[in-house]
C-alpha cells in the first residue's frame, strides 16, 4: 500500500468513526428529549467520539475491511436506552431508533453537497484524494443508514417494527434480539438476494440525495 492509499484508508476509517459517533449521539439525543436521561448520565450524550468508540468494531474491522475489501464497515458501541423511562415507551423508542439512521442520511447529504462544490466549481478531478474520500463517506453513511433499519432485531429498523407490529406479535419478534447477530449474519452472508437488496437500498438512497443536493451543477 502506498502513501496515498494509507492517507485514503485512514481518512475514510475517520469518517466511519465520526459519522458512528453521529449515529449513537442522535439516539441518545433524541431519548434525552422523550425523557430517558440514561444515556446523559453514562456520558454518551455528545459527539466526542472516544465516547462511542469500540476498540475492534470502530476501528480494527473497518480499517481491516478497506484494506482487503476495499469499502469499510463497523459500529459502535449502543447507546444505552431505559424504555420505562420513555414517555411512550414504543413509540419513543421507534423515534429514538430512527435518529441514527436518520443522523447518516443527513451527513451523506451534506459530504455530496461538499462533493459537487470540490467537482463542478473548485475544479477537482472527480478521482482526486479529496472526491474520491468524500464520495466513500457518501456511500458508508447510505449503507449505514439503509443496514440498520432492516428490521432484524436488534437493528434500528426493528424498534420500528415492534411498534408498528400488532400487540399480539410484538413480543415474539422482540424476542429474537438474543439471536440478533446470528440472523444478522443468515440474513446477510447466508440468504441469497439480501445484499443486492441491501445495495439497490443504498443505491436508491444516493439517487435521491444527488438530487435533493440540485443534481448536475453544471
Amino acid at each position: 500500500m502506498d502513501d496515498l492509499q494509507i492517507i485514503k484508508a485512514g481518512t475514510v476509517v475517520a469518517i466511519v468513526v465520526l459519522s458512528l459517533s453521529v449515529h449513537e449521539a442522535a439516539h441518545a439525543w433524541v431519548a434525552d428529549l422523550r425523557g430517558d436521561r440514561t444515556a446523559r448520565s453514562m456520558g454518551r450524550l455528545t459527539l466526542n467520539p472516544m465516547a462511542h468508540i469500540d476498540p475492534m468494531w470502530t476501528v480494527v474491522i473497518p480499517l481491516l475491511m478497506y484494506v482487503t475489501a476495499g469499502f469499510a464497515f463497523g459500529g459502535a458501541k449502543p447507546v444505552p436506552v431505559d424504555m420505562r423511562q420513555l414517555r411512550s415507551p414504543l413509540r419513543d423508542m421507534s423515534l429514538v431508533a430512527l435518529a441514527g439512521p436518520i443522523s447518516n442520511v443527513l451527513i451523506a447529504v451534506l459530504l455530496l453537497a461538499i462533493y459537487k462544490l470540490c467537482v463542478f466549481v473548485l475544479g477537482y478531478h472527480p478521482e482526486a484524494l479529496l472526491p474520491e474520500v468524500l464520495k466513500q463517506g457518501v456511500a458508508l453513511n447510505m449503507l449505514l443508514a439503509a443496514f440498520n433499519m432492516v428490521p432484524i432485531p436488534p437493528l434500528d429498523g426493528s424498534r420500528v417494527m415492534t411498534w408498528l407490529l400488532p400487540e399480539g406479535l410484538r413480543l415474539p419478534y422482540a424476542s429474537l434480539e438474543r439471536f440478533g447477530m446470528l440472523l444478522v449474519i443468515l440474513v446477510f452472508f447466508v440468504l441469497p438476494g439480501t445484499n443486492g437488496l441491501l445495495a439497490g437500498m443504498v443505491n436508491a438512497l444516493i439517487d435521491a440525495a444527488w438530487l435533493v443536493t440540485g443534481g448536475n451543477w453544471i
